[in-house]
């Protein structure tokens, strides 16, 4: 009789054992969500980007799927609730909707299965768009702008001849920096006629590469590789922002963890709280009733108080986090005609000087706080060429330091002497490569994104010396870059949704791919966490990124 009830025991603890192995505990697995994704074409996929969001909540959960196509959302990122899930793979669609139940204590399995698209194009980047078309990379670079408003597949899929491509560009030039095709604005000021002749190369290129000419394209259709290896070892968590049309263009955390955003667009400062994905927004003060809207830069000073350029309404201001009250200061009238456009700040010294930019006159302009008086410096020059202010940065002793965006010879860093207020132009080694943003680390390097030469710069005072480091992507067109505690290099790319990280120690890099389309801005990381994390904002997607990598 022992005999028999300790061999039912046994069976019983080994069925018990059987059906937990089959349905496991959420809590004892770590893992909320789990399931394959394949295809009739490859089996298991790997570097399948799976998003589940919440639908009654505005944050999604990215994972990529591992060697053999598994995916695993961790308890930790999945609240209980049902779920819609979507994939990123391009050339593939998720065959019929998703959704799931996630519930607690359980891990849930939901296996996907993938179809062929029947629209490739509409799923390429703007970098797969650019290595698809013929032509060169003089012809090619001259789009290098244009994805500031919209993406490259609006040029492409259009039906614009030639002649009328030369009426469509210079209307582009009237509207305002931040506009979207959602949200567009004019300038009040008026950009210089152009003879249309020199419209007419452009006109004829572009021409060449949309459906002008019949219904499909006369070029075979290029996509990039799906993530693999570190690149698939990655969360990425989506906050969308209550309106459609507000875009985050920089994002930077404050000492608390809270995420702050300007919106390009619109007279806002927006307050994102990352635990709760609530927004809130304060309402900046309008500086020129009837200019276009919105701000660029966004720094904090020692002090935790929040500075901004204004861009087209031609001031600074600074936001205290304390008492939620904005303070500004509009430029001079002399300075402050209908073009004036100040894009970037520095926070303000320890004797109350900062600098900032006006972009229409390539001109960099120090404001002393305490007193209220304004200097001018420019147009900036090297006696052949005005130095086309884009990053404006300042070092240990307030030097300011100039990033050139021109587009010709756009390839020099200006400093500016904070004592003398001497110019000098630093070169980089490679020509033409149009600088935008960057920041000076611990040791008063100067790190910035080489924009039309997909590389990342570095400028050494010490050695007087910049070094280069390519990127792995042709057609990155990289905006802004940050180190971070370990001394590695972030970058995010405006054409190919992709955060790279690099090791300048190795050249070695890794590229994480985005859930969904990102015209990436500001990249801010996070040195609080090990591994770093990573934020930008996705500024024509309406929503806030973070990236955690898993080493």
């Amino acid at each position: 009789m022992r005999k028999t009830w300790l061999l039912a025991g046994v069976a019983v603890v080994v069925l018990v054992f059987a059906i937990s192995a089959g349905a496991p505990d959420a809590q004892t697995s770590g893992i909320a969500l789990t399931g394959q994704v394949t295809s009739a074409e490859e089996g298991g996929m790997e570097g399948v980007l799976v998003s589940a969001k919440r639908t009654d909540a505005p944050i999604t959960i990215t994972v990529v799927s591992d060697q053999q196509g598994r995916f695993r959302f961790p308890a930790a990122k999945l609240q209980s609730g049902q779920y819609v899930l979507r994939i990123r793979a391009v050339g593939y669609d998720l065959d019929g909707d998703r959704t799931v139940t996630v519930t607690p204590q359980h891990t849930e399995t939901a296996d996907l299965r993938l179809k062929k698209t029947t629209d490739l194009a509409g799923q390429l980047t703007n970098a797969e768009w650019m290595m698809s078309m013929p032509g060169t990379d003089a012809q090619k670079r001259t789009l290098l702008d244009c994805a500031s408003c919209h993406n490259i597949y609006k040029i492409v899929s259009s039906r614009y001849s030639a002649e009328e491509f030369i009426q469509v560009i210079p209307r582009m030039a009237t509207y305002a920096p931040g506009s979207t095709p959602l949200q567009p604005e004019r300038r009040i000021n008026t950009p210089r006629p152009r003879d249309p002749q020199q419209l007419r190369a452009l006109a004829e290129y572009l021409a060449s590469v949309n459906l002008s000419s019949g219904s499909t394209w006369r070029y075979q259709l290029k996509t990039l590789p799906r993530p693999t290896g570190r690149a698939a070892r990655v969360i990425v968590t989506e906050y969308d922002l209550p309106r459609r049309v507000t875009e985050p263009h920089d994002v930077i955390l404050d000492g608390a963890g809270t995420a702050w955003y300007t919106d390009f667009g619109t007279q806002v400062l927006g307050q994102l709280d990352p635990k709760t994905g609530k927004v809130t927004e304060y309402q900046v003060p309008t500086l020129k009733p009837g200019y276009a809207n919105g701000e660029l830069d966004l720094e904090i000073d020692k002090t935790g108080n929040l500075w901004m350029g204004m861009m087209l309404q031609g001031g600074v201001a600074q936001f205290d986090l304390k008492t939620k009250a904005f303070k500004t200061w509009p430029l001079p009238p002399q300075w402050n005609d209908s073009a004036a456009q100040i894009a970037m700040v520095t926070p303000p010294s320890s004797d109350g000087v900062m600098w900032t930019n006006d972009v229409d006159k390539n001109s960099a302009h120090r404001l002393n706080l305490k007193t209220g008086q304004w200097e001018t410096f420019g147009p900036l020059t090297d006696g052949k060429h005005n130095l086309s202010i884009y990053g404006l940065y300042a070092d240990s002793q307030n030097n300011a330091y100039a990033m050139d965006f021109s587009v010709v010879d756009g390839n020099n860093v200006g400093k500016i002497d904070a004592k003398t207020g001497a110019v000098t132009f630093i070169p980089t080694p490679t020509k033409n490569a149009r600088l935008r943003r960057g920041r000076f680390d611990s040791q008063d390097r100067l790190w910035f994104a080489e924009y039309a030469a997909d590389q990342i710069g570095m400028y050494d005072a010490k050695s007087g010396r910049i070094t280069e480091w390519p990127l792995p992507t042709r057609w990155t067109a990289p905006y802004d870059v940050v180190i971070d505690k370990s001394s590695e290099v972030w970058t995010g790319s405006m054409w190919s949704d992709r955060i790279t990280r690099l090791d300048t120690k190795t050249g070695k890099s890794v590229e994480y791919l985005l859930p969904r389309p990102t015209n990436i801005r500001r990249v801010f990381v996070d040195n609080s966490t090990t591994p770093v994390t990573f934020w930008t904002g996705s500024n024509h997607g309406a929503s806030i990124i973070r990236l955690e990598p898993a080493d």
